[in-house]
């Protein structure tokens, strides 16, 4: 099975990510959405699947910089508007396993998943 880890390369929480992957041997390709881009369609079904209040990044330090116009009020689809203009502010990691997606990262999440 072919798995595709989407986020940015310099994230932390990116690198542990990869770091336990790597340590368990499994597979993937990564994506650098920040680089690369993101499409919508994508976008929103990580949406759809897991509500765009854990897929938008709220802590981070470009959804804090948006000005409060931009921040209050917010649906799914200005939310996916402001990812996708800046991809920063998607959650991360978010793993593509194929038939299901993981957003964040937690070892146990990964272990239960993946075993």
């Amino acid at each position: 099975m072919a798995y595709t880890l989407f986020g940015i390369k310099a994230c932390d929480t990116m690198k542990k990510a990869r770091a336990w992957l790597d340590e368990h041997g499994i597979a993937y390709s990564f994506h650098d959405y920040k680089t690369v881009g993101i499409d919508r369609e994508r976008l929103t079904r990580w949406c759809e699947a897991h509500g765009w209040e854990t897929v938008l990044n709220r802590a981070g330090t470009t959804f804090r910089k948006l000005p409060d116009a931009d921040k209050t009020g917010l649906d799914q689809a200005r939310a996916i508007e402001l990812m996708l203009a800046q991809p920063s502010m998607i959650k991360r990691p978010v793993l593509d396993l194929g038939d299901r997606t993981l957003i964040g990262f937690k070892p146990d999440h990964y272990a239960a998943a993946l075993n």
